[in-house]
């Protein structure tokens, strides 16, 4: 039973000269075992009992002890503790373990609370109590410490990656995984004649005693930070060198031009137009390590085309420039090849800049990417230089030829 702050699960009384008739009391929580010569004499339950030959019949083989009157033998009688406590805890040592969120090795560590109840007082005073006057919860934590930790390990270790479980998801089959660790460690408590009443997993979580555990746990930390507030690795690392540059540039300990470049580069935080605003956003179409124009899925970077707002010919509102037509009339958008202002179709100059407007409205070619007028049989649009023509033309005049078509139709020049 507790006395104080430990828990006692057998206990021995001191004297060892009994007699007949002498009295035990077993309270209700409790079961008396008496040892002699070795073997066990008798088991009683709560109760009071006078020792005798007659609930003793075995004092008469062992001692000749014959059939009524008051004679002295010599026996240990140990009191075991058949309450049912939940107060032990338990944490394992580091296990490392390849997560599947992260995709490395992380080191774990895991507490909990268990519980155990005596249901086989015999085994468990032969098993493990030994030569002990008593024997505490303290005695028996310590005595499997070594076994229990490596079953527990394993036992979690498995569940996890057989069930393919991340560090961020685990805290969710908390409950699935005690009761999973509990079926597996019953066997092991009971070969000892105790029964494992409960088992809890109360948390598994980043070692943080070892130096790789504090590194991990302090990039996952970065990396919620840096989720929550939406900045990236990259901006994190400018801030801090241009903070580090201001500081010293405040102390003194900077050049004129360091304490320069860390304010163009605070500067560039607020999104500005200083050469630090471009540095500061996120590089999202880099190239790769090949050495081939090509961005992180493997496809050539191709140059957009800059977007600007134009004003229509017809009803005079602005409208996109990637638009092929006005979104408020529905008008076709006829830019000029070199400013972009949209112009009638009938246009022979730009209205903005004077440039001449070739074929434009007489049948004339426009280009498929840009909508800019283009002369008959040209190859490549003047106005954003993308190839319009896939060899379909003829070479000598420049017409439109039809698939399969040998000779050209206008002028019988061979395609």
């Amino acid at each position: 039973s507790p006395q104080g702050n430990k828990t006692i699960y057998a206990w021995r009384f001191p004297e060892t000269n009994l007699s007949t008739y002498t009295q035990l009391i077993v309270q209700e929580s409790q079961e008396a075992v008496l040892f002699s010569k070795g073997q066990i004499v008798g088991k009683f339950g709560p109760g009071k009992h006078t020792l005798n030959t007659e609930n003793l019949p075995v004092l008469r083989n062992l001692f000749g002890i014959p059939f009524g009157g008051k004679n002295p033998f010599t026996a240990e009688v140990w009191f075991v503790n058949k309450t049912t406590p939940y107060n032990i805890d338990w944490e394992t040592s580091s296990m490392s373990m390849h997560d599947p969120d992260y995709n490395t090795q992380l080191p774990l560590v895991s507490k909990g609370r268990y519980g155990l109840k005596i249901t086989a007082a015999e085994k468990f005073l032969v098993k493990i109590v030994g030569t002990k006057s008593e024997f505490t919860q303290d005695d028996l934590t310590d005595q499997f410490l070594g076994e229990f930790s490596t079953k527990t390990k394993s036992t979690i270790l498995q569940f996890m990656l057989k069930h393919r479980i991340g560090f961020k998801s685990i805290s969710a089959y908390l409950d699935q995984l005690s009761e999973f660790l509990k079926g597996t460690m019953a066997a092991f408590w009971e070969n000892i004649g105790l029964d494992l009443t409960q088992f809890y997993i109360t948390s598994i979580d980043i070692d943080t005693l070892t130096e790789s555990g504090r590194r991990v746990a302090d990039a996952i930390a970065q990396q919620s930070s840096m989720s929550i507030t939406g900045h990236t690795w990259q901006q994190e690392q400018m801030f801090n060198t241009a903070n580090n540059a201001v500081d010293n540039f405040g102390n003194g300990n900077g050049s004129l031009i360091g304490g320069l470049m860390a304010m163009n580069m605070m500067g560039g935080m607020g999104g500005g137009g200083s050469a630090g605003a471009g540095m500061m956003q996120p590089q999202y179409n880099q190239p790769a390590f090949g050495g081939n124009n090509q961005d992180f899925q493997g496809q050539p970077i191709q140059k957009e085309q800059q977007v600007k707002m134009v004003f229509c010919s017809n009803c005079a509102k602005k409208f996109p420039n990637t638009a092929r037509f006005c979104p408020h009339c529905g008008d076709s958008y006829d830019p000029c090849p070199k400013c972009g202002t949209d112009n009638a179709r009938n246009a022979k100059r730009c209205v903005s800049c004077g440039t001449p407007l070739t074929g434009s409205g007489e049948g004339g070619n426009v280009c498929p990417s840009c909508n800019a007028p283009m002369q008959t049989g040209a190859t490549f649009c003047g106005n954003c230089g993308k190839q319009v023509s896939s060899g379909d033309n003829c070479s000598r005049c420049g017409t439109a030829l039809a698939p399969g078509v040998k000779f050209c139709p206008k002028c019988g020049n061979k395609r």
